[in-house]
C-alpha cells in the first residue's frame, strides 16, 4: 500500500495537459527541472510522462546494467568450468594487448 509520502509525491507529479494548452508549458518544464518527473493527464487519463534528462539517463544506465548482469549470470550459469584470461583469448587470434591499445573506436550496432 502506498504511504502518505509517496501519494502526495505522485499527486504532485501529475499536470493537466489544460496547462499546455494555456500557454504554461515553461512553468511545467521547470517543475519538471526541479522535481525530475511529471505525469501529464488528458481527461483524468495519463498521456505520458516527462522526465528531466539526468533522471532518464539514471534510468537507461540502470537498464543498461541489468541487461549486462543478466547476461553476466547466464554465462556463468552455462560456464563449462574453462576459464581463459582476455590475453589468451587474444593470443589464440594472434593479436596482444598492445594491439588492443592501438586500435579506434569503434561502434557496433
Amino acid at each position: 500500500m502506498l504511504n502518505e509520502i509517496s501519494l502526495s509525491n505522485s499527486l504532485d507529479a501529475l499536470v493537466s495537459i489544460t496547462r499546455f494548452n494555456r500557454g504554461e508549458a515553461n512553468k511545467i518544464f521547470e517543475e519538471v527541472r526541479e522535481s525530475g518527473c511529471k505525469i501529464v493527464v488528458k481527461n483524468n487519463v495519463p498521456t505520458c510522462v516527462m522526465l528531466a534528462p539526468e533522471r532518464f539517463k539514471a534510468m537507461v544506465d540502470m537498464i543498461e546494467d541489468q541487461a549486462l548482469l543478466a547476461v553476466a549470470e547466464a554465462r556463468m550459469r552455462y560456464n563449462s568450468g574453462e576459464l581463459r584470461s582476455f590475453e589468451d583469448v587474444l593470443n589464440k587470434d594472434g593479436l596482444t594487448l598492445a594491439d588492443v591499445d592501438n586500435m579506434e573506436d569503434v561502434e557496433i550496432e
